[in-house]
């Protein structure tokens, strides 16, 4: 909005409104307005939930037995303030005249509405069935189906269909009309893995934290066709403004980590996890970083397996390999406390983003 109000006036005059120009600028301002939207209401939502929800989320009876006492009361719902402030800083510094913004906030809108309606019938009926699984996972691929055929649509016809692998330079994998598929699960897949993860307080928003970081920089450098061209990097006219986006994501993230940092004043349910994994796969699909999300987002990967690991081979032998699933559940029962779970799955994280940006040079 600020973009195209102010962009015809800054246009050719050395003036401060010039800045706007600048997606750097207008990613920095996106972030601090993203994380002051969630200092200044995260308090009064808070409140506010706990006064919805008396007796707070339903907490899992075959989950960890210590969750039933520590974690009873704690309101859900919290990702709805993530949602305000990432929406409204969007909004505010992005071109909106760009298609990539719009097949982003789109995806991120409707796994917030799928979140939010698993989270509003857990609370009303008070257990922790919600949505079931096949009606979740159908909104879920149809909306992923739209934003992936939208996202092709956006590219250049030489990329569009294609698949890009890290760490090689030119070999493209053509998809043809499967790219949308492809995309569906990439984005599906990645939503439902941030969901897995957040179990534990603050578990899930530091990480969703460093891979928007990282793709915040992916997405201006496959943006700038300069910068493309000299990490050798597929350049996708228009991506660079998505940097606005995960900007937005960082500052909405460090807002909610302020009440949902151990022990969390309020969790971010399904409301937040959904359509937070369900933007981060968007993006990653816009600026053709699919794979590389898998590295960056490896964190989220390995919550995943086991969780597929341990139904798989329970299923084929009444066996556990994990003593719970997802594996942060399990070290739960091992002892560790939640504190040193949490802390060192996000130095995890951090070395997963690390890697995720060594592959933009290594080529």
């Amino acid at each position: 909005m600020l973009y195209l109000l102010v962009s015809h006036h800054a246009l050719g005059h050395t003036t401060f409104l010039n800045l706007f120009r600048y997606i750097t600028f207008r990613a920095g301002g996106a972030c601090l307005t993203a994380l002051l939207i969630g200092l200044l209401l995260g308090n009064p939502l808070v409140r506010e939930l706990r006064r919805i929800q008396r007796e707070g989320q339903p907490i899992r009876a075959s989950g960890p037995e210590r969750h039933i006492l520590e974690k009873a009361g704690t309101p859900t719902m919290g990702g709805a303030l993530m949602l305000l402030a990432l929406f409204a800083s969007t909004l505010l510094w992005a071109d909106l005249q760009n298609g990539f913004v719009w097949a982003v906030l789109f995806i991120t809108g409707a796994f917030g509405a799928v979140g939010f309606a698993d989270d509003y019938l857990k609370l009303s009926r008070r257990n922790t069935a919600g949505v079931s699984g096949r009606v979740r996972l159908g909104c879920e691929f149809t909306a992923s189906l739209i934003a992936g055929w939208w996202l092709q649509s956006l590219m250049p016809p030489e990329l569009a269909n294609k698949v890009a692998f890290p760490f090689v330079k030119d070999f493209l994998l053509p998809l043809g009309f499967a790219f949308p598929i492809f995309a569906m699960v990439t984005i599906a897949g990645f939503g439902n893995a941030v969901n897995f993860t957040d179990g534990l307080d603050g578990l899930a928003t530091v990480p969703v934290v460093i891979a928007a970081f990282v793709f915040a920089l992916i997405a201006y450098l496959v943006g700038n066709h300069v910068f493309a061209d000299y990490l050798q990097l597929h350049y996708v006219p228009g991506t660079g403004e998505l940097a606005i986006f995960c900007a937005g994501l960082v500052g909405a993230g460090l807002g909610f980590l302020w009440f949902n940092a151990p022990p969390a004043a309020v969790f971010m349910g399904d409301t937040g996890s959904l359509p937070l994994g369900g933007a981060l796969g968007a993006v990653a699909v816009a600026v053709k970083h699919e794979l590389v999300l898998c590295i960056v987002g490896g964190l989220f990967v390995i919550e995943t397996l086991s969780v597929i690991i341990q139904v798989f081979w329970f299923k084929r032998t009444g066996r556990r390999v994990f003593l719970m699933a997802p594996l942060h559940h399990h070290f739960e029962k091992k002892g560790w406390q939640e504190p040193k779970i949490v802390v060192r799955f996000w130095i995890v994280a951090i070395i997963f983003g690390l890697c995720g940006l060594a592959t933009l040079k290594i080529r």
